[in-house]
């Protein structure tokens, strides 16, 4: 009884990721889009717009300066990089969760695959950004591996 209960765990925890995966799917997938017909000069001239205010009342907040300094940094291959990377990583995400929600058995070892690989490259990125927004997105993409390994278990045994 104990064992049915927590497979029941597991299945719910699947069943809300792949529902969050989808999410962040359609936004990266909409996000590459709106990066790719960006210009970098359009981002800086909205950083500015945005925090004129801001500065205006502060000169040294870190944060506002932090952000228009991000934001000229940014070239034109670095936004093509980001729109791409984006682009493909939602449209991975969304036919995956799609496969994996209607239950088709051959999604759950790809997905497994795709999301592995995805965490070594998040790893790789990590390493050299040591950004905690993607510490975080790798824990939660080796918890998803996890729930992908107990659902395939549980679909092939029915």
């Amino acid at each position: 009884m104990q064992k049915e209960k927590k497979r029941k765990l597991y299945h719910e925890f699947f069943i809300i990721s792949i529902i969050i995966k989808g999410i962040d799917g359609f936004l990266e997938l909409i996000g590459g889009i709106i990066l790719y017909s960006v210009k970098s000069r359009n981002i800086v001239n909205w950083v500015h717009s945005i925090f004129r205010h801001e500065l205006a009342q502060d000169p040294k907040d870190f944060i506002a300066n932090f952000i228009i300094k991000a934001a000229h940094h940014l070239s034109h291959n670095t936004l093509l990089f980001a729109a791409i990377y984006l682009f493909l990583h939602g449209l991975i995400k969304i036919s995956l969760v799609t496969a994996l929600w209607l239950k088709k058995i051959w999604a759950y070892p790809l997905a497994g695959i795709i999301l592995f690989l995805f965490v070594v490259y998040e790893l790789y990125r990590y390493s050299h950004t040591h950004s905690l927004i993607l510490l975080f997105l790798i824990i939660i993409d080796v918890i998803i591996v996890v729930l992908l390994r107990f659902e395939y278990i549980d679909l092939k045994n029915v």
